[in-house]
């Protein structure tokens, strides 16, 4: 392709990532909802501060990725959707590992564990999900895809594990709030994932298996009405 056609091409696609970016950027409206739906109740400034700068370590990433992935991936449907989430997701845990430099007003010795953040029953269904499409894929051969649902579980757990991890900001509740969706969205997406992946198909048993694992997404991923007692 002549370099005119590239840079014109680069150029289009900069600007729709700038368009889409403009639309997702998030207010201050937009943090006070995440944090209400997720178990925090009448947030102050503060925490919806924390809320959206959240938001905005995820939203970056998200149009430029969007339009990177399709061409990688060769699919422009819901497998870049999700590969955008679940990477964009990533990048933003792994800039999060940055110690916070504003002090925290709450104290919270007690140091943040996995089963304090994302249910027993979540990790059990996560483990499923991920041992019986590998599972079928193996007995199949189905090498490929294998290899996409192995990169699902790991890029899933890795964002799982750095949202443990990362240091702690702003007051207590936000924090442990804002763990538990980046943990409970990456398995979620993680389940639904590997499960369209592992039973690709016609028959009726792959679409008995994809409806379960779109179901147990829904389930995952459904906003927290109350913080764990962790909190």
């Amino acid at each position: 392709m002549p370099w005119d056609n590239v840079l014109g091409v680069a150029l289009f696609a900069g600007l729709i990532g700038l368009a889409i970016l403009i639309v997702l950027w998030p207010g201050e409206k937009h943090g006070k909802r995440l944090l209400v739906r997720w178990g925090v109740p009448d947030p102050d400034e503060a925490e919806v501060a924390l809320a959206v700068r959240y938001l905005k370590r995820r939203r970056l990433w998200y149009p430029w990725l969007f339009l990177a992935i399709p061409t990688l991936l060769d699919d422009g449907g819901v497998g870049s959707v999700v590969a955008t989430l679940l990477l964009g997701g990533l990048i933003a845990e792994v800039l999060a590992q940055r110690p916070s430099r504003a002090p925290r007003r709450e104290a919270d010795l007690a140091p943040r564990t996995l089963s304090a953040i994302v249910p027993a029953w979540v990790l059990v269904l996560g483990v499923l999900a991920a041992a019986g499409s590998v599972a079928h894929l193996v007995v199949t051969a189905q090498w490929k895809l294998l290899a996409f649902a192995a990169g699902t579980v790991v890029l899933c757990a890795a964002i799982t594990a750095l949202a443990v991890r990362r240091p702690a900001a702003g007051a207590a509740r936000a924090d442990l709030a804002l763990r538990c969706r980046s943990a409970r969205v990456a398995i979620g997406l993680g389940i639904g994932a590997v499960t369209a992946i592992g039973w690709p198909g016609g028959n009726l048993v792959s679409f008995l298996m994809v409806i379960v694992g779109l179901a147990a997404f829904l389930a995952v991923t459904a906003p927290l009405k109350r913080l764990p007692a962790a909190a």
